[in-house]
């Protein structure tokens, strides 16, 4: 498969999980494209918050809901959502990463992962 069109299949992905978390109202998306990375396992690692444990599951619904409806995407595999407060959602070329606000700041991933080129997405609220 030609390596421009996986990469755009992954930024459509990419941008529909950031709509996703938008409908349940995410703080702080932040999209890190790692496609430049020799190191990197995926190709997007989408990242956002949410402010309690509840909204951090409702946000993690929603992507799956939007991807599903939108593109005929589905997770690969998901992990957290027993605590909700780091739900991972694997879907391959993407990984979205849905954080409660202080287990954010804790494993602090922007800078773990800070050579990769970053895009701040506005809060819609």
């Amino acid at each position: 498969m030609n390596k421009e069109l996986i990469y755009n299949e992954s930024q459509l992905l990419a941008d529909t999980i950031v709509e996703g978390m938008q409908e349940n109202k995410a703080h702080d998306i932040v999209v890190l494209d790692l496609r430049e990375i020799d190191s990197a396992v995926c190709d997007f690692f989408v990242i956002c918050s949410g402010e309690s444990s509840t909204q951090v599951d409702g946000i993690s619904s929603s992507v799956l809901r939007h991807t599903r409806k939108e593109i005929g995407e589905k997770p690969y595999r998901t992990e957290g959502k027993k605590n909700s407060e780091w739900v991972l959602m694997d879907f391959v070329s993407v990984v979205a990463h849905v954080f409660y606000k202080d287990t954010r700041e804790f494993f602090d991933l922007e800078d773990l992962w800070a050579d990769a080129k970053r895009t701040d997405i506005p809060n819609l609220d």
